[in-house]
């Protein structure tokens, strides 16, 4: 070898790339490392505290559970949804990506309806956990007969909303919770 770059060059296990220089000039090798190749990190995130909670001042029973409510009383679903801190969730938090939560409802009965709430939020930059929470609403305006209810939640992660818009690139679920709703006027 003529010189110790070219020896070194020549251990490499990977091939140098030639680059054409300036004529009259000798050609360059060229080679690039990089500290990690996963040096963005990965995304990940992960789901946890599903409730459900009724907002009635005036339950049937003072000591009445949270999770029995009136036919007319409103409730609210929520989950807990916390990010990874590498540079890519970063750099997605700070682009504004969508987080979708689709609160399934399965009653248990012949009468007991089946009924999917949705609920959405849009990331911030520097934040990394989310309560995502349905809007109040009454079992009566979602047509749920009395009876008892199975709560999960599934999440979809994705896309952000800017112009250099991305594909979905999460999914998860949780579950369950239990709701129990009585006829209105039973108090």
């Amino acid at each position: 070898m003529s010189n110790p770059m070219q020896a070194m060059a020549s251990q490499s296990s990977r091939e140098p790339q030639r680059v054409i220089g300036v004529p009259g000039q000798p050609n360059e090798l060229t080679q690039t490392e990089t500290r990690s190749q996963t040096i963005v990190g990965p995304v990940t995130f992960t789901l946890s505290n599903l409730d459900v909670r009724g907002l009635g001042n005036n339950p049937a029973d003072p000591v009445n559970s949270q999770y029995i409510v009136a036919e007319d009383e409103y409730f609210v679903a929520s989950v807990d949804v916390e990010f990874n801190k590498t540079p890519l969730t970063e750099l997605l938090m700070c682009l504004g990506t969508r987080i979708n939560i689709d609160f399934g409802l399965e009653g248990y009965g012949f009468k007991a309806a089946e009924l999917n709430i949705p609920a959405t939020k849009l990331t911030q930059k520097g934040i990394y956990k989310y309560h995502v929470e349905t809007t109040p609403t009454r079992p009566a305006e979602l047509k749920m007969p009395s009876g008892l209810y199975e709560i999960g939640a599934v999440a979809t992660v994705g896309p952000v909303e800017n112009p250099c818009t991305t594909k979905i690139w999460g999914h998860g679920y949780i579950q369950a919770v239990l709701l129990q709703v009585y006829p209105a006027g039973q108090d």
